[in-house]
């Protein structure tokens, strides 16, 4: 087992799954030189714009949204209170469980690099003029050109459901590489979408070597790839925009005198670390992102608590990754997120499995919001600044005035989730949940 050069009394907290808020050292110092070009998210962004039109026509579920690919930003006032929370700032949920297709976060970047794929592909084969209405890929001749390409994954689910089904709607030969232990109805849903579904031994991470090795053997095959896809860290940096539209809509001012606060849950790292990104060029110094990771999984607090800038998995301290979070289930983090968040990310606290529970209920009861236990990850972040030492320290060494802050909760996934899975989830969280103030016991 490799100890590596984490702080004894870290790493006995991380092997006794014991929960924890840590805050990142390096927050502020600048990105490494091979950061990628922040005008790439201006390009994500006029992307999914002139493909709206072309998504509308392909997937009926997108047709009442002319094609957008957003979510609503909810306030979450019920929710503060129900948590003990008090008038100190507002929440918000940000409903990323809702985007449909893929019913989590997922479906921004997922999405994104599908379209680009096919973009680049009917370009290069004189059907689409690069400034033509993109309404021409959604035809049969396109469908009968890509057909003849493939698009393939690894994901443990939210990915792969993303990928697959606007794959599959393209023409593609789309192709979902998987944990054999990944849930069964989402096996079953791509399948019904027109998905190919591989099965593979072991965890997230073998399934995604598995689908790169295969992929990289067949012809005219793309692979997209969660721990390195610069189309998919984009697609999901494009949130930033409209959160930030979002908040000013609601008449949250983000300045100085009024941080924004946003808790991420956090798998391989991609989704949430793009969002980061985003807001972090829109805001600077202004936003405070963390992210939320289980406590069997805490794939991206290791790596960088670790300063290496070689790979580290959750594996090497003796954890084993074994989560009912499926989603972020993951022992190592990205190799693209990594670099950029050791000088962005603000921090990670880590969540035990039934604490995700309570945390569901708790978005059930007291606002009627229906997730999955890893979508539910971040609702603790606000507790732990306010109620950890480590928390008030962040927000006294930062010099934040906490009345006029603004929460921002991301639920990721969930509103594809079958309602018996669902129950059975809200009916463990009960059993679990009699004693007022469970919410924060772990900070």
């Amino acid at each position: 087992m490799v100890t590596l050069s984490l702080a004894p009394d870290l790493l006995a907290k991380l092997q006794s799954r014991q929960p924890l808020l840590w805050l990142n050292p390096r927050l502020g110092q600048p990105l490494p030189a091979t950061a990628p070009s922040l005008e790439l998210i201006a390009a994500a962004e006029a992307r999914l714009a002139r493909c709206a039109p072309l998504m509308a026509a392909l997937l009926p579920e997108l047709a009442s949204s002319h094609g957008q690919v957003e979510s609503q930003l909810m306030p979450a006032t019920g929710l503060q209170y129900a948590l003990g929370e008090g008038a100190e700032g507002a929440w918000f949920i940000k409903r990323d469980d809702q985007l449909p297709i893929a019913g989590s976060i997922k479906a921004r970047g997922g999405f994104h690099e599908v379209l680009a794929i096919a973009e680049s592909i009917a370009i290069e084969h004189g059907m689409l003029d690069p400034d033509g209405d993109r309404r021409v890929l959604a035809t049969e001749a396109a469908r009968k050109l890509f057909s003849q390409y493939s698009v393939t994954v690894g994901s443990t689910g939210n990915l792969g459901l993303s990928i697959g089904v606007m794959a599959a709607a393209l023409g593609f030969d789309a192709v979902v590489h998987m944990s054999a232990d990944a849930k069964a109805w989402k096996k079953d849903r791509l399948r019904k979408r027109g998905v190919r579904v591989v099965e593979h031994e072991g965890d997230y991470a073998q399934a995604v070597a598995a689908g790169r090795e295969q992929a990289l053997a067949a012809p005219r095959c793309h692979f997209v790839d969660d721990e390195r896809s610069a189309l998919l860290f984009f697609g999901y940096a494009a949130a930033a925009r409209h959160l930030a539209r979002q908040l000013a809509e609601a008449g949250r001012v983000v300045d100085a005198a009024h941080p924004l606060f946003v808790y991420l849950p956090c798998g391989v790292g991609g989704a949430p670390g793009g969002i980061t990104y985003g807001l972090k060029a829109l805001l600077g110094d202004h936003v405070h992102c963390f992210f939320a990771e289980p406590v069997a999984s805490p794939c991206v607090l290791v790596q960088l608590a670790s300063g290496s800038d070689d790979p580290v998995s959750v594996y090497d301290i003796g954890l084993d990754n074994r989560t009912d979070a499926d989603g972020l289930a993951v022992g190592q983090a990205s190799h693209l997120v990594r670099p950029l968040m050791a000088s962005q990310l603000a921090g990670v606290f880590t969540v035990p499995d039934d604490q995700l529970y309570v945390q569901l209920l708790a978005l059930k009861t007291s606002m009627g919001v229906e997730v999955e236990p890893s979508a539910a990850a971040g609702v603790g972040g606000p507790g732990w600044l306010r109620d950890s030492p480590e928390g008030r320290a962040y927000v006294r060494d930062h010099g934040l005035d906490m009345r006029d802050a603004t929460h921002v909760i991301w639920a990721t996934g969930g509103s594809l989730v079958p309602r018996e899975e669902l129950h059975r989830f809200q009916a463990y969280a009960a059993a679990l949940a009699h004693v007022p103030g469970a919410m924060h016991k772990a900070a």
